[in-house]
């Protein structure tokens, strides 16, 4: 049976980003989630309040323990931090994890602002993990940071997903909420084309853990066996009804409804 993701990324104490947001997400789209903890963190819909790193040994550990016993459909990375926790995973998904599709999330800064990728890991992530990628899920701060290009337009993510592209990764789903206006567009690009995503923006400011959200909702369509282009779909309608569904918590930028149902026709795949 198809459908297992293992994520590796850091936690979320307020559990609306990070590992959390990626279990909710792959268990509420039937999927099964393993997991490999990078990082701890103290953290609310306020912001990042501290972080503790995990052993490297640790990590590698957690990755060998779960791929060489229960497996993986889709292996999915979010918050990595440093370069030497990057060179850890990608060892051991060489290791390990040969030829298992991989969704990177590259998650550099927190919805408060807080960095949570150090700028030398930058180079690193573009050298030694995008290679292995089979899909970049960056929204527009990490795509600048990716390419070292300003993106203020549809048409700039145009430029910046052919260069995303020109980096080794087979596909890039490059996320638009940071542009300003009633509408956002997403951008999902490979080799044989561009294809445009558009949608009314929800008007909301509880929208903490989308991006962790969506890249894992992707992964685990990918694991249940959709094309790219329909696990993208199914994703962005089950992220779409969780922030409309979001239950409002905290102060600051809230969490989604990870539990919500949603219709998603031919895309369910029960």
């Amino acid at each position: 049976m198809k459908g297992r993701v293992l994520i590796v990324a850091g936690s979320d104490s307020g559990g609306g980003a990070g590992i959390q947001a990626d279990i909710k997400a792959v268990t509420a789209l039937r999927g099964f989630a393993a997991t490999a903890l990078t990082a701890l963190t103290a953290q609310n819909t306020l912001g990042v309040h501290g972080v503790h790193p995990v052993p490297l040994a640790f990590i590698a550990q957690q990755i060998e323990v779960v791929l060489t016993d229960i497996g993986a459909d889709v292996v999915k990375t979010g918050m990595l931090g440093t370069s030497e926790v990057i060179e850890t995973v990608c060892v051991a998904l060489e290791r390990f994890g040969a030829g298992i599709p991989l969704v990177v999330d590259p998650v550099m800064v927190a919805k408060g602002g807080h960095a949570l990728l150090a700028d030398e890991a930058v180079a690193t992530m573009r050298r030694r993990l995008l290679p292995k990628a089979f899909l970049l899920t960056p929204n527009l701060p990490e795509a600048e940071a990716l390419t070292g290009m300003a993106i203020s337009s549809v048409a700039d993510m145009r430029v910046a997903a052919a260069v995303l592209l020109s980096l080794g990764v087979p596909a890039v789903l490059l996320k638009g909420g940071h542009l300003p206006g009633d509408d956002l567009t997403d951008i999902l690009a490979t080799p044989d084309g561009v294809e445009l995503f558009a949608s009314a923006r929800i008007q909301t400011r509880h929208t903490h853990g989308t991006g962790c959200t969506t890249a894992s909702a992707v992964a685990a369509g990918l694991a249940r066996g959709l094309s790219l282009r329909d696990a993208v779909i199914r994703a962005r309608a089950y992220v779409r009804a969780a922030i409309a569904g979001a239950p409002g918590y905290g102060g600051g930028h809230g969490p989604l409804d990870h539990g919500v149902t949603v219709d998603l026709g031919r895309l369910d795949i029960s």
